[in-house]
């Protein structure tokens, strides 16, 4: 049985008769689905069939041909997955997307609609006007997170130091193993069309200016040979290692977080289970995190309380930002006292301007920011300590805090294959508006954001080796 806390109702309707639908929206995976087995719980128990449905939505916020063609080897894994089941899937694709959900729950005499948990606004748009007009009921279920985002806090938490405790005290609890998505006794009898994946990539609304890189592939098994890679060949240097890009010792797992083709509760139990201490264990290594850091050796339960760290508190601290704050991605969302900040030094003079084109061309003074801007081109991927440096050069480059979100903000939901995910607005707004920091010491333009430089940067990597990887083949 599902854990209830994991399910709100979203409306106020009781089931009658019909199939029951899972519609996926923001978790592209069969196994490990908390929203999908619910979906399928309710099936067994009304002994209906189950279906699963997805919408595309090509124009989702300027989406690009790199992230479609990567969400559709997902897709088609699910499809493949779902049929060993005797479970149904529905692809769709079009551009008014609550409405073609409630058309397809009429078409085929729906029962009842579960779907998953999404904090971002447009999705949330999406789900509030579909519960709003069907007449069976509706539930949402928090798949992404390890502790479901509602139980985690009721409010926006000021930073990861308030959310930690209550997620440490709460995963006990959460932090449980998943029953198997059984083979449905009960079979779907109408015919399901069968999917043109080409045809559905061939929509005009796609940028079809950002390709897709051969680094990353969305299908299952890509997900699971990259989680293995990082367990067996990473983690044990994770935890001092992973701030270096001139190193392979981040988990690039992200892109697979982002779209749900992986269950961030699968990982964390998997690591659990490799370090062969209880999770309370692991990170209580992490109540103070300084001491760790400082340490010149690191065992294997840091680097996991590292990772476990990133994996859940800093992800699920994004979700909070963003289901809380409903201005997350611009200056609106920001604390009172960065507001104060960028006010008093909104005529500061910069040293630097660059235009929007510029900054997408990797034309500016700086090779270090040229370099960060061209892996995320190349590879679909910026590493996530430059991504900070990356971030702040473009507060400092533009006339404006809105200018330099609109920037950031646009560039990396174009290029990076995990953009428009909370994690990314999270960050651009911790490092352009101060979110979950506090402020630093006062300097022109940045105010009391936390600054970062080149110098900086150089005195933890080899700046030059990066430099020169990522900017040898820049056309």
């Amino acid at each position: 049985m599902i854990n209830p806390a994991r399910v709100r109702k979203l409306n106020s309707h009781d089931y009658t008769s019909g199939p029951v639908l899972y519609w996926m929206n923001r978790d592209i995976r069969a196994d490990d689905n908390w929203a999908l087995l619910y979906a399928q719980e309710i099936a067994l128990e009304h002994k209906v069939p189950l279906v699963v449905l997805y919408n595309l939505a090509p124009g989702f916020l300027g989406g690009t041909l790199r992230q479609h063609a990567f969400k559709l080897e997902a897709l088609a894994s699910v499809e493949a997955e779902l049929a060993k089941k005797n479970i149904p899937f529905f692809l769709i694709s079009g551009h008014e997307t609550e409405k073609d959900i409630v058309a397809f729950v009429e078409r085929e005499k729906i029962g009842a609609l579960v779907t998953d948990f999404f904090p971002l606004r447009l999705p949330r748009k999406w789900i509030d006007y579909v519960r709003k007009h069907i007449e069976i009921p509706m539930y949402g279920v928090d798949a992404h997170n390890i502790v479901p985002c509602w139980i985690a806090s009721d409010k926006q938490e000021f930073g990861a130091y308030t959310l930690r405790p209550k997620l440490h005290k709460l995963l006990p609890e959460y932090l449980t193993d998943f029953p198997t998505l059984r083979k449905h006794p009960y079979a779907y009898t109408k015919k399901v069309p069968k999917i043109d994946w080409q045809k559905i990539l061939n929509d005009k609304t796609i940028d079809y200016t950002v390709i897709p890189v051969e680094s990353f592939h969305g299908d299952h098994a890509s997900a699971k040979k990259a989680l293995k890679k990082f367990l067996s060949e990473k983690i044990e240097n994770y935890g001092d290692k992973r701030n270096d890009p001139t190193l392979d010792a981040q988990s690039n797992l992200s892109p697979y977080l982002h779209y749900g083709i992986l269950s961030a509760q699968r990982i964390a139990l998997t690591v659990v289970e490799k370090v062969g201490k209880p999770i309370d264990e692991i990170l209580g290594e992490l109540k103070n995190k300084a001491k760790v850091d400082m340490k010149s050796e690191l065992s294997l339960i840091d680097h996991a309380g590292a990772f476990l760290e990133e994996l859940i508190v800093r992800r699920e601290l994004s979700d909070n930002f963003c289901f809380y704050n409903p201005r997350y991605d611009s200056v609106d969302g920001f604390p009172e006292w960065a507001k104060k900040s960028h006010a008093k030094h909104a005529r500061d003079e910069r040293d630097y301007i660059y235009t929007k084109k510029q900054w997408e061309e990797a034309r500016t003074h700086d090779d270090l920011w040229n370099a960060a801007q061209m892996e995320m081109v190349q590879s679909g991927k910026m590493h996530g300590y430059m991504r900070m440096y990356w971030a702040k050069k473009i507060l400092e480059w533009t006339k404006s805090p809105e200018e330099a979100m609109k920037i950031a903000i646009y560039l990396n939901d174009k290029y990076e294959l995990d953009g428009r995910d909370p994690n990314g607005y999270a960050g651009i707004a911790w490092s352009i508006g101060g979110v979950h920091d506090r402020a630093w010491f006062e300097r022109p333009v940045y105010g009391q954001i936390r600054y970062m430089n080149a110098n900086g940067c150089a005195s933890k990597f080899d700046t030059k080796a990066y430099i020169t990887r990522w900017l040898l083949n820049k056309k």
